[in-house]
């Protein structure tokens, strides 16, 4: 329900608010009041096409603001809450519009910046709006579909058969990537084969590149690492004067310094240790001496090798684990084409099993809708016929197409309203009604009989009584005051039969202020609804009779309710 909208600087607006309630909400006033204008702001607020040209011409930004409170448990409050526009508990949704003549609008929803895509994603589920000319919510095929399985509660079987959908789709998609597979296979398995032997043959190890790079260090300077060694030992052990000799004459000084004096005792051990050290660092040296290789084979054999996991890491990947990996992947694919018959055995089997899901779950959507159809142009037609069409005929087709490109996502359907409002002429698509009173009233019976079954909260009528005389715009305000049981019902009219309807009644008026023309919304009590509806009645000059009248009018709207 909107509870209250605000607009600022926007066309002939300066500042008008309006408060609303549950029911029927009338606006009237004088041609070119502004009453449309605020039915474009109601649109704008919804994701409509903004223009800074409909900004005040004084100034650089329009405001437009709205509070529509939601039913707790209205499927909308769970889609907000998704989409984070509505926190935990709450159900009132704040909307604010900022147009600039930038061109930088923004949008906020509950306070946050929100992309306009989001709000338009909502627009035909929070508001309806039907204007004379404008392509409305229930001449697009999907809101046909949409609104006829609403009529049929046909929710639960539409839901089992999109995920019979989803599951057919899925198992194609399985398959075509299988046959895809396949159908390159010995192109593929060929490359395949060759890359895996190349690594399986080269039998890369982990940390493998490091310990070749190191070895071909040491047998590339095995003759300066001889010298360094052999020099090394000799200056510790092999010379004469060498340092152990040394180590030895100052252990023998040590050993009767200990003699003498105890504490010569320690010097005597560490000496010892560093002597221990050195011999087994001498012994090092000459096992490593010992074992270098000068052989330039060995040499050679490391380069090779090197070079071939540089070339093989070039080629699938910069590191060794690269390479590893890559081998292990391969394996997996070449499984995979080797299993490949059989998978697509498998697929096929899972394909035709979901095939026949989805058809049998189609058909049942296409019984249902086709009988849900025929009730539902019924009840349209009745509706009608109250509001003197009786001659009109209407029809609910849903065309099925059986073929293999038949199934699509809501089943094998095409629904389409096919309507004739004058006897003998053939029915066509309601989007081609030319007469706008038609195409208003069509719409009127159409939400009234839908009226349990849409989720649409918010239904606004611009000018729907175009083209209605007096008797049937009295049916329509009935009609009218009847679907606001259901939904928040706005009307733009300059009916009085339809204004006495109204539960809530606003005149919208303009006026000159400091040379500019400005638009006021007033909304009426008791007494000025007379006034107005008796203004409607008599035009210019409001007569008693005219008063009396409108008084007789609104008694009777309230007895017929």
């Amino acid at each position: 329900m909107l509870t209250e909208l605000r607009i600022a600087n926007f066309a002939i607006i300066d500042q008008l608010s309006l408060e609303c309630a549950r029911g029927l909400h009338v606006l009237t006033g004088e041609t070119g009041a502004g009453k449309s204008i605020i039915i474009d702001a109601i649109a704008l607020l919804v994701g409509g096409r903004a223009d800074e040209s409909l900004i005040r011409a004084d100034a650089e930004e329009a405001v437009l603001e709205a509070a529509i409170v939601l039913p707790s448990a209205s499927p909308l409050v769970a889609r907000l809450r998704g989409d984070g526009l509505l926190g935990d508990g709450d159900t009132e949704l704040i909307v604010r519009r900022v147009l600039s003549r930038s061109g930088r609008h923004k949008l906020y929803v509950n306070g946050n910046l929100t992309p306009l895509r989001t709000l338009q994603s909502l627009a035909g589920t929070l508001i309806d709006i039907h204007g004379q000319h404008e392509q409305q919510s229930l001449l697009s095929a999907q809101s046909q579909m949409d609104a006829l399985d609403a009529f049929g509660h046909l929710k639960e079987e539409r839901e089992e058969y999109g995920h019979a959908y989803e599951r057919w789709r899925a198992c194609q998609r399985d398959r075509e990537e299988m046959v895809a597979l396949l159908s390159e296979r010995s192109q593929r398995e060929e490359l395949l084969r060759y890359q895996f032997r190349e690594l399986q043959d080269a039998d890369v190890k982990a940390g493998e590149e490091a310990a070749l790079q190191a070895e071909r260090n040491r047998l590339a300077h095995t003759n300066r690492l001889n010298e360094l060694s052999q020099g090394s030992y000799d200056v510790l052990y092999g010379n004469d004067g060498s340092i152990l000799g040394a180590l030895g004459k100052v252990r023998d000084q040590l050993k009767e310094m200990a003699a003498i004096d105890s504490q010569g005792k320690d010097w005597e051990t560490q000496c010892d240790g560093a002597t221990a050290q050195l011999r087994e660092l001498a012994h090092h040296l000459r096992s490593y001496r010992d074992g270098l290789d000068q052989d330039p084979a060995q040499l050679a054999r490391a380069e090779e090798r090197l070079d071939r996991i540089q070339r093989l890491k070039k080629k699938y990947g910069g590191s060794e684990e690269a390479l590893l990996a890559k081998r292990e992947q391969l394996q997996r694919d070449i499984d995979a084409l080797d299993s490949g018959e059989t998978r697509l055995g498998e697929l096929e089997r899972q394909l035709a099993d979901a095939r026949q899901q989805a058809d049998a779950r189609a058909e049942r959507l296409t019984r249902e809708r086709t009988k849900a159809g025929k009730k539902l142009a019924t009840r349209v037609a009745d509706e009608l016929a109250a509001l003197r069409m009786d001659r009109t005929r209407i029809e609910v087709m849903v065309d099925t197409d059986r073929t293999d490109a038949g199934l699509g996502p809501l089943g094998r359907d095409r629904v389409e309203y096919r309507f004739s409002a004058n006897e003998g002429e053939p029915l066509q698509p309601l989007a081609r009604v030319a007469s706008g009173g038609e195409l208003s009233r069509v719409m009127l019976a159409m939400k009234t009989v839908l009226a349990e079954a849409d989720g649409v909260p918010i239904v606004i009528f611009d000018e729907i009584d175009a083209g209605v005389g007096g008797g049937v715009a009295a049916v329509m305000g009935k009609r009218l005051r009847a679907l606001a049981r259901h939904r928040q019902v706005f009307c733009i009219t300059h009916l009085p039969q339809i204004a006495s309807y109204a539960d809530v009644h606003y005149v919208i008026e303009k006026s000159v202020s400091k040379k500019r023309t400005v638009t006021h919304a007033r909304k009426l009590n008791q007494a000025d609804r007379q006034e107005e509806v008796a203004r409607m009645l008599g035009g210019v000059a409001v007569t008693t009779a005219a008063r009396k009248t409108a008084a007789e009018m609104i008694v009777e709207a309230e007895s017929n309710s």
